[in-house]
């Protein structure tokens, strides 16, 4: 009995011995050189991202099994890579957490059988997947089973793709191969000072290619946030990139078939009697359309997407009586609200991902159409533009349009009317919808009237003003039914809300497709 008793003490021993090695990860003073740098370690991080006493590690025992160039001799606690679940706000989260202090985080087989293994206990559970990505890169020693190991986890997230929400937070470099499945998930969240990624490093760049650029310029905030469109949000460290992640998982379902969580509010006011005044009176001058947002939304928080890239258009999340829904607006401050091929591409795979995950879209609108020219001919308007028109008409959420003021051609389908698949358009008494602008129409219509007219301005004054009363008010719109009501800018709040109550059940499925086996987020794009 004492030595069976002995024999058990020493096994527990033994584990609490071996958890607690590979718990140091790297040793103190890799953890304290990550102090200095101001960021979290691993385990820390998933510390301050769940809620206290709920994370379960999974296979924190897992070693590579390579053996060549020294690799025998190389230990690599939990091979790199902390996977398991817990909650976040109550709610179920699965994580994979690279751990730069274990050879820099380096990412070989059994570091990818691990990420594979997280995400797809995600999906079959329908929890919602996070990446912390922190990695010195693909792990060479280990040859072709690294990269074989890429391409399992390429696939496993692909296949989870619009199943579950998959979240990256580029928290240190991800270059090269490591850069690849943190830009395939749904919402990349970079920290300003730390977060770096690329296709390849400044080094390799410069061996292959002869050009000479340091990391920051290549792969930092600033070329994805605000050139590439390939981050979603910035964060100004560890902190903040862990609590935005929490808050844009507040927005979210777990999975597609549930809807998302609705929130207790206390900002009730239907009527919001000031938004008529945020418009100039001239019609072509400029508005800031965050103030149009804040005014008509739960308590004035946006939560916008991709804020530095293609500010022409915005994108984000936002609750009207505690609903999420989303939000698609154009921003006249900003190219005068033209949309072009970077705000049609982020503006569609925003839309195609709250259909996805159920997700209701509102849009607000005052744009003069497409940009011209030579450029965006050559960089493809007409065929990025049209995945606007394809990610609407396709949607199968509630789709709810206001159109403000300008809602000219190609823009007035881009950016959401009924016939494109609006379940209810509103216009605001300022909007002005037709194919194109008074000015235009009347310059090719009346163009010989002009050019004879004895008074040639006063003559193209007159034929603006006619064709703008005939054919720019709302009201010629609203007499055809292609809007639901011209309303009162201080009832759009309470226009929206009643609207959603009654597409709270909205189920729509077309022929040869229904929800479930549209699974692919990022679909044409």
């Amino acid at each position: 009995m004492v030595e069976g008793s002995d024999k058990g003490i020493d096994v527990l021993e033994e584990l609490k011995r071996k958890r607690e090695h590979i718990l140091k990860m790297g040793g103190p003073k890799a953890i304290e050189e990550r102090h200095k740098k101001g960021q979290m370690s691993a385990r820390e991080r998933i510390d301050y991202f769940f809620d206290p006493g709920t994370f379960t590690e999974i296979g924190i025992f897992v070693k590579h099994r390579t053996t060549a160039f020294g690799m025998d001799q190389r230990e690599v606690p939990a091979e790199g890579v902390i996977t398991g679940f817990g909650k976040v706000n109550g709610r179920h989260v699965v994580v994979a957490a690279e751990d730069y202090t274990a050879m820099a985080g380096t990412f070989g087989e059994y570091h990818g059988r691990k990420f594979v293994r997280a995400i797809e206990f995600a999906k079959e559970n329908g929890w919602p997947f996070v990446g912390m990505n922190d990695s010195g890169g693909a792990r060479l020693q280990e040859g072709i089973d690294t990269l074989e190991s890429y391409g399992w986890l390429f696939r496993t997230q692909i296949l989870a793709s619009g199943i579950i929400p998959q979240i990256a937070l580029l928290m240190g470099p991800c270059l090269g191969g490591q850069a690849y499945h943190p830009i395939m998930q749904d919402f990349l969240i970079q920290t300003k000072y730390t977060g770096y990624m690329g296709i390849a490093g400044p080094a390799f760049v410069k061996t292959q290619t002869g050009e000479e650029i340091g990391l920051e310029e290549l792969s930092g905030y600033k070329a994805h946030a605000i050139k590439s469109g390939q981050t979603h949000l910035v964060a100004e460290d560890d902190a903040d990139c862990l609590d935005k992640c929490k808050e844009l998982l507040s927005f979210l379902p777990s999975n597609n078939r549930e809807k998302p969580p609705r929130m207790q509010t206390d900002d009730n006011p239907e009527r919001r009697e000031d938004l008529l005044s945020l418009l100039p009176k001239r019609p072509h001058e400029p508005f800031d359309m965050y103030r149009v947002i804040e005014k008509v939304i739960d308590g004035g928080r946006f939560y916008e997407t991709m804020r530095l890239h293609a500010r022409n258009m915005i994108t984000g999340f936002a609750r009207f009586n505690g609903r999420p829904v989303g939000i698609v607006a154009t921003q006249p401050k900003w190219m005068a609200g033209c949309i072009d091929v970077d705000a049609a591409d982020k503006g569609a795979r925003f839309v195609r991902f709250c259909d996805l995950f159920n997700i209701p879209l509102i849009t607000l609108h005052d744009s003069p159409g497409y940009l011209i020219g030579s450029h965006q001919d050559w960089a493809g308007i007409l065929r990025h533009g049209a995945k606007l028109l394809f990610a609407w008409a396709d949607a199968t959420v509630p789709l709810i349009a206001v159109i403000i003021r300008k809602s000219y051609a190609g823009a007035h389908y881009g950016m959401l009317d009924k016939a494109i698949g609006a379940d209810f358009g509103f216009a605001w008494p300022t909007a002005r919808i037709t194919i194109v602008g008074a000015e235009t129409a009347a310059s090719v219509i009346f163009a010989k009237e002009i050019r004879e007219a004895d008074k040639p301005d006063e003559a193209r004054t007159r034929r603006i003003r006619e064709f703008s009363e005939m054919y720019e008010n709302p009201y010629r719109a609203a007499e055809r039914g292609y809007v639901d009501d011209v309303i009162d800018p201080a009832d759009t709040r309470k226009v929206i809300n009643r609207t959603l109550d009654v597409l709270e059940g909205k189920s729509a499925t077309g022929l040869w497709r229904s929800r479930p086996w549209r699974k692919y987020s990022n679909i044409n794009l």
